[in-house]
């Protein structure tokens, strides 16, 4: 079993930045895809970024320019740069992980995720 756990949420103003952790504990497998995600108030989860054990990341076209995923492996973390930050980025923020590769073009899709952390906030004010 992987157990992911978020951290790093908070408030922060339009044009400010922020970055978000997912620690990754239990049985990891040596390959896998990780990903975030991210959901709105009142909206539906959305794939914002994913990185595979190799090391290939995919972006939302929303995100491109302004957000960073990263996988720390000494530590065992995901990490999640955000800047630039928009009031419409505000959202509980995800991580997930397949323990397997899945190369995207394009944002990940949440049904291929099979483990997934409890969700760290992130509130943008105008």
């Amino acid at each position: 079993q992987v157990q992911l756990a978020e951290s790093g949420g908070g408030s922060v103003q339009a044009g400010g930045s922020l970055r978000i952790s997912c620690v990754v504990s239990g049985d990891t497998p040596r390959t896998y895809t990780m990903a975030w995600f991210r959901q709105p108030p009142g909206k539906e989860r959305e794939g914002v970024a994913s990185i595979v054990s190799g090391g290939r990341v995919s972006y939302a076209d929303s995100v491109k320019g302004r957000f960073t995923i990263a996988k720390d492996n000494a530590e065992n973390t995901l990490y999640l740069e955000m800047n630039k930050l928009r009031p419409e980025d505000t959202a509980i923020y995800y991580c997930a992980m397949r323990p397997a590769i899945i190369w995207y073009s394009g944002p990940p899709q949440e049904d291929e995720f099979s483990y997934w952390g409890q969700g760290t906030q992130v509130t943008v004010s105008p």
